[in-house]
């Protein structure tokens, strides 16, 4: 059991002990995205879905999960966030309806914030889903990684091949 961090040496889990690491700049962006029908996209760019303004309370949940991450992810570090972005872009092709998340999060703190922007792309994700589901309940969640991650010991992180 040695090789593992979250286990003790009895084999239970455990949350790693971080004292002895230095805060520094730490960040992280994930990537989710929402498929839907043309008539979901219009009605989200319209601004004409019933439950409110898609973007705005998805943006808002996404943030709220962030900082709450710690409370879902039983070995996660409660942290206190320096900001948290959540951006959008749609992908419109063929027929092809693809809302792309982005969540950016940032800390100066000891341990890094990789689940913090995961659990903030899925949880923004989730929102608009729940928001639009009224319409149509075959939207597909797309994949949702880690796109970079930058500061601490591991050094910095860029998903190769999944680049803008």
């Amino acid at each position: 059991m040695a090789d593992f961090t979250h286990f003790n040496e009895q084999g239970r889990a455990r949350m790693v002990d971080i004292t002895g690491k230095s805060d520094t700049e730490r960040t992280a962006i994930a990537r989710s995205s929402v498929h839907v029908t043309e008539e979901i996209y219009n009605k989200i760019t319209g601004n004409e879905i019933a439950k409110g303004d898609v973007l705005a309370v998805s943006q808002v949940a996404g943030i709220m999960a962030a900082k709450k991450t710690s409370d879902w992810i039983p070995m996660c570090h409660p942290l206190q966030l320096k900001g948290v972005d959540i951006s959008f872009e749609w992908e419109i092709s063929d027929n092809s309806y693809v809302l792309q998340i982005d969540a950016f999060v940032k800390t100066k703190g000891s341990t890094g914030v990789e689940m913090e922007a995961l659990t903030a792309a899925t949880a923004t994700a989730l929102t608009i889903y729940d928001m639009c589901k009224a319409i149509d309940k075959g939207m597909v969640i797309g994949e949702t990684y880690l796109l970079e991650k930058k500061g601490g010991k591991s050094g910095d992180y860029y998903l190769e091949g999944k680049e803008e």
